[in-house]
C-alpha cells in the first residue's frame, strides 16, 4: 500500500497546540499529501485540494452537524427536498442576484463605518459581526428582518457553544448541554419564522429576497414544502455574518499595517456615491483594488482554513492510496502559499490579482470559498459585503494598531482562523 509519509513522532500533540505552523511545517517536510496519524490525512498544495473537494463521488462533503433537521411527527424533509431548497436558495445567491441588490447591501457597510468611535481603541470584531448580521439577515428576509435579526444572533451564540474546544468527543446523539441550548434557538428561529412564511404564501407577496425566492414554485420540483424551508434557513442565516466576520477582522487590520494600500482603497471609494442606496453593481465592479485587497487578504487568511472529508471508496490521491473511512483535511492555508501558483506567497501583494491594466487577474488557486459541487453558496454575497466595507472604512479612516510590541490580538484556529481580541483605532480621513 502507497501511504503518504507521517510527519514525525509528536507532532500530533503539537497540531493541537499550534495548527497553523504545524500545517506549513507538515507541507513544507510531507509534500502534496501527509498523514496526520493513522486514517488522517492532510492535503497541503493546490493539486490535491481542488481533487477532494471537487471528487464528489470519493470524498462527498458531509451534512452540517450544526443546525440538522428538527425532529417532528412528519419527519425531516428527504434528501432530495434538501437538494430543491439549496437550488432554490441559490436563486437568491447567484452573483446577479446579489448584483442587482447592491443597494440594499451598501447602506450596511457604510453604516458599521459611520458608527465606529473614533480616536479609542475598539475591540473591532463585535461590531463588525453585528454589522454584517445585520446586512446578512435582511438580505435574506428584508422587511421581516428585524423580528429574526435576534434569533439570529442566539443562533451564532449556539455555534460558538458547539464548536467550543473540549476534552471530550460525545456522539451526536447525546443531549449534551450546548447541543440542548442550540435546539432551543434553533425551535424559536422556526417558530418566528413559520409564521412569515404562512403570511407571504397566503397574501402572495413573495419577497425578491431569498426566502421569496424560496417560495417560489420551480419549474422542476414545484413547491418546497414548508419545513424544508424552514430547516434550511438557520444554518445559511448564521453562514451570512460568522464567516464573513472572520474575514473582516484579517482585513480590517492589514488597513492598519499596510498603510499605503488603505490609501489606494481611500481613492477608488472617494468615488462611490455620497448616498449608499445609489451604489450598483457597476460601482462594485470599478472597487478592482478594493477587490484585489480582500481577494489577497483571504488567500494569506482563509477564515475555513481546514475542511474536513471522508473517503467513501478506496481511492488513489496524489499517487497514494487513501482507504476508504479514512478522514481527509483539505488545507487551503497551505495551498494558498504553495510558491508553484504564488510568487512570494508569504507576502501581502493585493496587485498579484490584477493584471498590468489594473483588471481583475487570476493568478493562481483561491479556495476561500472552496471549490467544486459544494463551493461556499454564498461566495458572491460575502465578496459585495467584504469589498463595500472595505472601501468605506478606507475612505473615512486611517486604522492603526494600539501602540505597544505585542499583537493585539490572539489568532484562534478550532472552528476557523480569526483575530480574537482585536483592537484598532479609527482617524478620521477629513
Amino acid at each position: 500500500m502507497n501511504e503518504p509519509p507521517r510527519l514525525p513522532e509528536g507532532s500530533f500533540a503539537a497540531w493541537s497546540r499550534d495548527r497553523l505552523a504545524v500545517a506549513r511545517r507538515g507541507a513544507d517536510e510531507c509534500g502534496d499529501v501527509w498523514q496526520l496519524e493513522p486514517g488522517v490525512y492532510v492535503t497541503a498544495t493546490t493539486g490535491p485540494c481542488e481533487a477532494v473537494l471537487r471528487r464528489e463521488q470519493d470524498f462527498p462533503k458531509p451534512p452540517s452537524p450544526l443546525f440538522p433537521p428538527l425532529k417532528r411527527a412528519s419527519g425531516a424533509p428527504t434528501s432530495e427536498e434538501r437538494t430543491n431548497a439549496h437550488a432554490a436558495r441559490m436563486r437568491g445567491l447567484r452573483p446577479q442576484a446579489v448584483a442587482a441588490r447592491i443597494g440594499e447591501i451598501a447602506p450596511g457597510t457604510a453604516r458599521f463605518a459611520d458608527q465606529w468611535p473614533t480616536g479609542e481603541d475598539v475591540e473591532i470584531l463585535p461590531p463588525v459581526r453585528h454589522a454584517l448580521a445585520e446586512i446578512g439577515v435582511r438580505y435574506l428576509f428584508s422587511e421581516d428582518a428585524p423580528t429574526l435579526l435576534p434569533l439570529a444572533s442566539q443562533l451564532f451564540q449556539a455555534r460558538e457553544l458547539l464548536v467550543r474546544p473540549s476534552r471530550w468527543v460525545w456522539p451526536r446523539w447525546i443531549p449534551t448541554p450546548a447541543r440542548r441550548f442550540r435546539t432551543r434557538q434553533q425551535v424559536a428561529f422556526t417558530d418566528a419564522l413559520r409564521p412569515i412564511v404562512r403570511r407571504r404564501r397566503s397574501s402572495g407577496r413573495l419577497g425578491d429576497d431569498v426566502l421569496g425566492q424560496m417560495l417560489r414554485p420551480s419549474p422542476r420540483y414545484g413547491l418546497l414544502p414548508e419545513e424544508a424551508i424552514l430547516d434550511s434557513l438557520p444554518g445559511i442565516t448564521v453562514a451570512t455574518f460568522e464567516t464573513p466576520s472572520r474575514a473582516a477582522g484579517w482585513i480590517l487590520l492589514h488597513l492598519a499595517r499596510y498603510p499605503q494600500a488603505a490609501s489606494r482603497v481611500a481613492e477608488e471609494a472617494a468615488l462611490l456615491p455620497a448616498d449608499p442606496a445609489a451604489t450598483t453593481s457597476t460601482h462594485l465592479d470599478s472597487l478592482r483594488y478594493t477587490q484585489a485587497l480582500v481577494r489577497e487578504v483571504l488567500r494569506l487568511h482563509p477564515p475555513s482554513w481546514l475542511l474536513t472529508r471522508r473517503a467513501i471508496q478506496r481511492t488513489q490521491l496524489a499517487g497514494y492510496t487513501i482507504d476508504a473511512g479514512s478522514t481527509v483535511l483539505v488545507c487551503p492555508y497551505t495551498a494558498h502559499r504553495d510558491a508553484r501558483e504564488h510568487s512570494e506567497p508569504d507576502r501581502f501583494r493585493p496587485e498579484r490579482w490584477l493584471d498590468d491594466a489594473g483588471s481583475p487577474a487570476k493568478p493562481g488557486a483561491f479556495l476561500s470559498f472552496g471549490t467544486g459541487p459544494h463551493g461556499c453558496e454564498g461566495a458572491a454575497l460575502a465578496m459585495a459585503v467584504l469589498t463595500l466595507l472595505t472601501a468605506q472604512t478606507a475612505r473615512r479612516y486611517h486604522v492603526s494598531e494600539p501602540p505597544g510590541p505585542e499583537p493585539g490580538y490572539q489568532v484562534t484556529t478550532f472552528g476557523g482562523l480569526a483575530t480574537e481580541g482585536l483592537r484598532l483605532r479609527a482617524t478620521s480621513r477629513g
